[in-house]
């Protein structure tokens, strides 16, 4: 299989001042910065780009052809620097992964720095899927991953033709859903997911490295999806969460973005809390109706495809983050 570099150091890219040359310092210290407009087109066509190599399970050929696209699609929209943080690591069935992180950064010279992350792999098994004979099939992960991922291509273009006054580290972290199901009959601990996390908390793609806060997209695009406030982002980042969900108010999503509590989610947030120590928070769905999974119908099946991915959640969460983003200052 491909073997990724570890660190791939990129031309700058320099961005077009034409327009501000020629108003006055005063004027423009007086005028905010707008907004981008976030195409929610565009952020489901990386969804369903990445659904097209396959199942993203790590030790897998397009696992390797996805995880190459995603660097030079950040690359494409400006990142400065793309870090590959190649690592092997042992899952709970004892299986050795050849994984990678991959990072963006943006703005890099600026201090102030926050950080957009999602998983990027897919599931080895549809163990929650309602036919039996699925549970050994790989998941699509159109939601499971790619969805977080789709959005945060599109806020990295956005980024590129107009940049924020702080620096935005876009993380796509590997080996977080090669955890046991219902069925494993052994302890099961924390420390079985989100295993790139883990790995990058301890070992940071910059020696020292700080960040404002980490915001995680998991499961972003599903049909019918609700986010309510995670317990551990409350817990370790309730500032974070406010910022976000007030953001969502703003625009109008207090639907998709409910103003309610919901459970504890072991998820990529929880190591970056704990481990990185960067308050982090989680925009994971809280579906307590529904019979399936509290993270939606699909979660863990084979219908996890591009089939069920909404362009409206998409857009909600996108318009969100780009609020937040422009709005936070040095």
């Amino acid at each position: 299989m491909k073997k990724l570099v570890y660190t791939l150091i990129l031309s700058l890219v320099v961005l077009s001042c034409k327009g501000r040359q020629t108003q006055a310092p005063a004027i423009q210290d007086a005028v905010e910065k707008a907004v981008p407009v976030f195409c929610a087109d565009s952020a489901y066509n990386y969804v369903r780009k990445q659904t097209d190599f396959g199942p993203r399970v790590p030790n897998t050929q397009a696992h390797d052809d996805c995880g190459i696209w995603l660097a030079a699609m950040l690359a494409k929209f400006g990142a400065h620097i793309v870090h590959f943080q190649n690592f092997d690591t042992k899952t709970f069935d004892n299986t050795t992964l050849k994984c990678v992180n991959i990072i963006g950064s943006f703005n890099p010279d600026c201090p102030t720095r926050i950080i957009l992350c999602s998983h990027w792999d897919s599931r080895p098994w549809a163990d929650n899927d309602p036919d039996p004979s699925k549970h050994k099939v790989p998941v699509d992960a159109a939601n499971d991953g790619a969805s977080g991922v789709g959005v945060i291509l599109e806020i990295a273009r956005q980024l590129q033709q107009q940049a924020p006054e702080i620096g935005v580290d876009c993380i796509f972290l590997d080996a977080e859903d090669w955890g046991p199901g219902d069925d494993y009959k052994g302890q099961h601990l924390e420390e079985y997911w989100g295993l790139g996390t883990q790995y990058w908390a301890k070992n940071p793609h910059v020696e020292g490295y700080k960040a404002r806060y980490a915001i995680l997209l998991d499961m972003v695009g599903g049909k019918g999806a609700s986010f309510s406030r995670e317990y551990y982002s409350e817990r370790f980042g309730k500032q974070v969460v406010d910022k976000v969900w007030n953001a969502a108010a703003r625009l109008g999503y207090s639907s998709i973005f409910v103003p309610r509590k919901g459970g504890a989610v072991t998820d990529d947030h929880y190591f970056i809390n704990t481990i990185a120590r960067i308050p982090a928070i989680d925009i994971v769905p809280y579906l307590p109706e529904c019979q399936a999974s509290i993270f939606g119908p699909t979660w863990h099946t084979t219908s996890d495809n591009i089939d069920n991915i909404d362009r409206k959640v998409l857009e909600a969460v996108g318009k969100t983050l780009l609020e937040v983003i422009y709005n936070e200052k040095p």
